[in-house]
């Protein structure tokens, strides 16, 4: 749909009864013609209903019927399309979908003030103090990664995250003392701004204008989601119970995070990921990166998909049910990333937690798909499976096509024996990373080198 030459005015309206224009976005309205459409919700369509205009009034459909419907409207003569949108377009509104989805010397857009900015003006917050969270058309789950103690956020909300779902999720973390304030139709006669203990909505059967911004504080009660890096393993759910099981331990996942060195847009396969202490933690840490965790025992699979929820990494978390080397071909396909994601592409990061005896031909398969600069990690604890890794890493020397780190972990624990002290040691886990580059990558390199000599 990048090809429409159609101008798509996108206004914002504000949070008033009535909308305030600037003359800019008034301008477009009254420039429109009986074969031009005007596109937004039926309230939002009421909110301009003083601004005269020709065009025709279409209410805004579902966003996967939405490109076939401007591919109809220009077909049918229309020459300009506006959108009717919130506050602002493009923060947590419909601009980002039209700019990916249009070519942006096409959309021209009209900024007003949003229901987030009316909110913080209302209660003397100020927008750079507070963390904005979007639970609008998104799980209620994904708001478990921001409920740390402590906190300010501003909850943009839709029907599955009210005040009582909201307060519900305050409890279940332990911030039963969290305030949460209902900012109820801004803008409007009928507006209300209330405040409440979160432990009191659980009970309450009050009820609330569902078009509402809810700015929550959290207490300074011990949460159950973590806040910083490190997940103790007692907080999953395993296989066996209590942390123990398929998980990688706290001590060696913290030194898998810290090679692994995820960035914004990663995508990284976690594969033999058992019951997801690795790629929850990726997840979770890394919101705009994407973790695909490939695992195929169902006892391992409910784990994982367990923890998943529990942490709320449920939008750039895939679980892909299969064994690998065999499944990453319908991976790559996209034909089994059914959830809320879609089709990732290419991994630019892998790490291997598990292999089942198939090592050899998935490490060679990964490596291939890796692009310059893209890394592989590998975890071995038996002598066979690093033997394996370490043939891998002789033929990446003969190829002279990465750079290799690799070190043992070695834990051992304090415990008591009676009332004795002593450290119980883990089995070494032994970590190896590749990166890998190309013949040209490695030439800039020398000549880097050369020039510094």
């Amino acid at each position: 749909m990048k090809h429409t030459q159609m101008p798509i005015h996108v206004i914002g309206l504000g949070v008033n009864q009535e909308a305030h224009l600037d003359e800019a976005a008034q301008a477009v309205l009254a420039s429109l013609s009986v074969n031009d459409i005007v596109l937004g919700a039926p309230r939002q369509h009421e909110t301009i209903a003083h601004y005269s205009h020709l065009a025709r009034r279409e209410d805004l459909p579902k966003l996967s019927m939405l490109k076939e419907a401007f591919a109809d409207w220009q077909s049918e003569g229309a020459k300009q399309v506006v959108v009717l949108a919130s506050g602002d377009p493009l923060y947590y509104g419909i601009g980002a979908w039209l700019m990916r989805t249009f070519s942006l010397e096409n959309l021209r857009f009209y900024p007003n003030v949003s229901s987030i900015q009316a909110a913080c003006h209302r209660l003397c917050l100020s927008l750079q103090d507070v963390q904005v969270v979007s639970l609008h058309g998104r799980p209620l789950a994904s708001l478990r990664r921001y409920l740390q103690s402590n906190k300010t956020l501003v909850l943009l909300t839709d029907q599955y995250s009210q005040p009582k779902h909201v307060a519900e999720e305050c409890v279940k973390a332990g911030l039963d003392q969290s305030e949460i304030t209902v900012c109820e139709a801004l803008g409007y006669p009928q507006e209300k701004v209330r405040t409440f203990a979160a432990k009191f909505f659980v009970e309450s059967e009050l009820e609330f204008d569902p078009l509402n911004v809810i700015v929550l504080k959290t207490s300074l009660q011990t949460s159950l989601y973590p806040s910083s890096v490190g997940i103790p393993d007692t907080a999953f759910i395993t296989d066996k119970g209590d942390g123990k099981g398929m998980i990688t331990k706290r001590e060696v996942r913290l030194t898998i995070l810290s090679y692994m060195d995820i960035q914004q847009g990663d995508t990284v396969w976690d594969i033999g990921a058992g019951c997801g202490g690795v790629s929850v933690e990726m997840a979770y840490w890394h919101p705009r990166s994407q973790i695909v965790a490939i695992e195929h025992h169902p006892d391992r699979l409910a784990c994982l998909a367990a923890n998943q929820d529990r942490f709320g990494v449920v939008q750039n978390l895939s679980i892909v049910a299969g064994r690998a080397p065999d499944v990453l071909v319908d991976l790559l396909a996209g034909n089994l990333l059914a959830d809320n994601n879609t089709q990732h592409g290419k991994p630019n990061k892998v790490f291997i937690g598990g292999s089942d005896g198939e090592l050899n031909a998935l490490m060679t398969q990964v490596w291939e798909l890796l692009p310059d600069g893209g890394s592989l990690m590998v975890s071995a604890v038996t002598e066979e499976t690093k033997y394996q890794v370490m043939q891998f890493a002789q033929q990446r020397d003969q190829a002279q096509g990465a750079d290799e780190q690799s070190l043992q972990v070695s834990i051992a624990k304090g415990e008591r024996l009676a009332v004795q002290r002593l450290f119980r040691p883990s089995l070494p886990v032994t970590l190896y990373h590749f990166r890998k580059y190309t013949a040209t990558t490695s030439a800039i390199n020398t000549n880097h080198k050369e020039n510094a000599q």
